[in-house]
């Protein structure tokens, strides 16, 4: 009771533009709006912040903090239960995967979350709401507007419903050897030079040919491979490579 009248009292202080906003917003997540102000919070962006003169607090980022948190939990649970057979290993790669910024912002443009981001007059029409990094941030707002609204299950079956429809778990699992693709996002992670590869030798008859790469990151040979063609050995110095980089 006391949940649907402060629902009515947030809803009698929108105006006609926010009545439609949470009314679309209702509409995406599948849920009814209690609290409008948490969602209106979820999806502005700093930029209006301080251009209205509010307080820090108003912009998405404390609820992209709640989201943040509440996605890992909710993902981690996802996954453990689709792959129980799946090692500590995998599940780690997988859920990095699912959670990161490209991921999310995915995400975001298909439920189109770029049209109910609110942006300050000085930004606007520069593309802000497309650019990944704030699409990511807004869904995790979202996720953590979902969350103080209507709790941890609600909010799970939300997000859950959202993975289903947009990510491939399976062709996520398929891809999980693909060395040079994990060498590759290590790298950037340590904001390194894309790796460079070579092939070093070849030996073996026309048919049946063994070729030798190397793999250079940052000017420096971190992994070597041997192959029957050129891409199973740069797989195989990718993987070598990845083992040393991780360490560094």
């Amino acid at each position: 009771m006391i949940k649907r009248i402060r629902a009515l009292l947030e809803r009698k202080q929108l105006d006609s533009v926010q009545k439609k906003k949470v009314k679309a917003i209702s509409a995406m997540t599948g849920l009814p709006v209690c609290r409008p102000a948490l969602y209106l919070k979820a999806l502005r962006h700093r930029s209006l912040v301080a251009e209205r003169n509010l307080a820090a607090t108003e912009s998405y980022e404390q609820l992209e903090f709640m989201g943040d948190a509440v996605l890992d939990l909710i993902v981690s649970e996802i996954i453990y239960k689709k792959y129980p057979e799946a090692g500590e290993g995998l599940l780690t790669q997988l859920r990095s995967r699912l959670v990161k910024g490209e991921m999310l912002a995915q995400i975001g443009r298909n439920i189109r979350l770029m049209d109910y981001i609110e942006l300050g007059d000085r930004v606007k029409n520069q593309g802000v709401e497309h650019s990944e990094s704030v699409l990511a941030d807004a869904f995790e707002a979202l996720v953590g507007a979902v969350y103080e609204d209507h709790g941890y299950e609600e909010c799970r079956d939300f997000v859950a419903r959202l993975y289903r429809r947009y990510v491939d778990f399976d062709e996520m699992i398929s891809a999980r050897d693909n060395f040079k693709s994990m060498l590759l996002e290590s790298a950037q992670a340590k904001k390194m030079p894309a790796p460079v590869y070579r092939i070093v030798g070849e030996s073996g008859p026309g048919h049946e040919k063994t070729f030798d790469v190397e793999v250079r990151v940052n000017d420096r040979v971190l992994g070597t491979g041997s192959g029957k063609n050129k891409k199973k050995a740069e797989q195989a110095a990718a993987q070598e490579a990845l083992n040393i980089l991780r360490n560094m």
